[in-house]
């Protein structure tokens, strides 16, 4: 004689299948986030030399700026002109006050064109702009 157990839990199945999907959608949601921010920095800069240069830090919230070696400015992986550069800096600044800006000067790159790209920055409302170095060894 078989019994059967009706008592209230008996019924209750738990199915992990949707649980694991949704888990393994985020992880790949923040692996590909992470490697977009990261893939800024990876730009091919060729960074000067400095004795007290700073550690290379991936800030959410800071703005990029490449200066390549012929002089023009790049943010977000597209080249822009230094009143697009400007307007995008000053819509940030606008919304945050402390807005970091770090500007990656190629070391071929002219000191005019990494000079007009900091003078740009001051003038959109950035109190201290960021220029990146890479450390001597």
């Amino acid at each position: 004689m078989i019994i059967k157990n009706s008592g209230p839990g008996s019924s209750i199945h738990v199915d992990f299948v949707p649980m694991v999907d949704v888990l393994f959608n985020l992880l790949i949601f923040f692996l590909l986030a992470t490697s977009m921010a990261q893939s800024e920095r990876e730009m091919s800069i060729a960074l000067p030399h400095a004795a007290s240069s700073g550690p290379i830090s991936a800030a959410m919230r800071e703005i990029i700026v490449n200066v390549h070696a012929d002089g023009k400015a790049e943010v977000a992986a597209k080249i822009v002109t230094l009143d697009e550069l400007s307007t995008m800096i000053r819509g940030a600044a606008s919304a945050n006050p402390d807005q970091k800006v770090s500007i990656r000067g190629d070391r071929n790159a002219s000191y005019a064109s990494i000079a007009a790209v900091l003078d740009t920055c001051k003038g959109a409302g950035v109190q201290q702009p960021y220029l990146e170095t890479i450390p001597l060894n």
